[in-house]
């Protein structure tokens, strides 16, 4: 069986690309579905160093497009990035906010069937031509809909109840518990305000108002403008990630023909992709995604690592609740720990293990079907030495990525290991 590399990565601006009149009502669309698919295609294949001709088949992960831009059958879409691209397969793959994860596995299983030698993967979302409704009605579309999204529960509802139960599982006092939410939404705002990708980057709102520490989080008003509004108690609206257009893309290709490109080149060490039951109400425990943690038994496994040689992380914080449950999922903290953990200062930029230097989902943005993607070519440009952003303080060899798609749902841990 071939093992598999990532040899060319890239990452478009992640952001809200579109321009409304208040008066009117009109949206107009600044950087298109299409736009984003074609750019991040066309990006992974330059840094490869292939030609598109070379490329075997394409995979598309997207979430919703039927429902964000009125566009299914996208995976075709893929065509217009090289016309060498015609008459090559093409699939989409969807599993809510892990549907990219997805089609970097498909990928991978191609190349070790022997069926392509170099895939293209790419994942995309545009969710900002629609309201709140919209939006909020095509994400509860990812949720088990007869007994949440029909009765009105959205996503921030459901992970409210995954925050009610870790709190209540361990025992924490509210206060203290909204001093680790805020610690966790404002690392990443720290570390996204250096990323020059980011929905909120450098030029933010978040950074020209320093929301860099928790107190800066826990002092801002509970009403009124600029407050930190209740959305689902006890989560505020910066535990929310961000609704964002973008696109990311990867190539991919036997290990043994991306030696002989002689520059470094990240190897896909281990996967492992496991599901849990999709309505909350089946769950045995909500404190705790164990599903994330068998998936990241299977990847830890198969690469053959241990704990201790993971350099860096990128989670899934689409709530700060859940970059709390993935930091343990995977280990990096005990279970019921992770809040003081970030609290006493552990995993930035400075420390042995860093979470989330992109700045996550919080502050890089999340469009859903990108996410994946963007995840594991952050992580690929930190190993090969070309870090977007924040680097840390030692030149990375072992990074894992934790991409979670709905409720806890659909899980995928990817280690990935510096070659070269």
């Amino acid at each position: 069986m071939s093992r598999v590399s990532i040899i060319g990565a890239y990452n478009s601006k992640f952001g809200a690309f579109v321009e409304r009149n208040r008066e009117t009502g009109e949206v107009k669309d600044l950087k298109s579905f299409y736009e984003l698919l074609i750019e991040a295609g066309r990006g992974a294949i330059q840094d490869s160093g292939l030609e598109a001709k070379e490329i075997d088949a394409v995979y598309v992960g997207t979430c919703s497009p039927s429902l964000f831009i009125d566009q299914e059958h996208v995976a075709p879409l893929a065509v217009g990035i090289d016309d060498a691209l015609r008459l090559k397969p093409m699939t989409r793959t969807e599993g809510a906010c892990a549907s990219s994860s997805l089609a970097l596995y498909e990928g991978i299983y191609s190349i070790e069937a022997g069926r392509s030698r170099n895939v293209l993967v790419i994942g995309v979302e545009k969710m900002t031509l629609l309201d709140t409704k919209g939006v909020t009605h095509a994400l509860a579309c990812c949720s088990y809909y007869p007994e949440e999204g029909a009765r009105g529960v959205t996503f921030p509802g459901l992970y409210a109840e995954l925050a009610k139960a870790y709190q209540s599982h361990y025992n924490i006092p509210e206060l203290e518990f909204r001093r680790m939410l805020a610690t966790v939404g404002a690392l990443g705002y720290c570390n996204g305000a250096e990323n020059p990708l980011a929905h909120f980057g450098p030029e933010s709102g978040m950074v020209r108002q320093k929301l860099f520490t928790a107190d800066a989080i826990l002092n801002l008003p509970l009403e009124g403008k600029g407050s930190n509004v209740l959305i689902a108690p006890p989560l505020r609206i910066h535990d929310c990630s961000l609704v964002s257009d973008g696109a990311a893309a990867l190539v991919l290709t036997q290990t043994e023909f991306a030696r002989t490109l002689r520059r470094p080149f990240a190897e896909i060490a281990g996967i492992g992709h496991s599901e849990e039951h999709l309505p909350l109400s089946r769950r045995p425990s909500l404190h705790r995604l164990d599903a994330a943690r068998d998936a990241r038994d299977k990847a830890f496994r198969e690469a053959g690592i241990t704990l201790g040689q993971v350099d860096l992380a990128e989670v899934h914080d689409c709530f700060t609740i859940n970059q709390l449950l993935c930091t343990e999922a995977l280990g990096l903290s005990e279970y019921g720990r992770a809040g003081y953990d970030y609290m006493d200062g552990r995993f930035t930029r400075a420390d042995r293990c860093p979470v989330n230097l992109s700045g996550g989902l919080k502050a890089k943005g999340h469009p859903v079907g990108a996410t994946g993607a963007s995840m594991h070519a952050m992580l690929y440009q930190q190993l090969v030495g070309r870090p977007i952003g924040v680097a840390p303080k030692k030149q990375p060899e072992v990074g894992v990525a934790l991409n979670v798609g709905g409720s806890g749902v659909t899980n995928c841990a990817s280690v990935l290991r510096r070659q070269g």
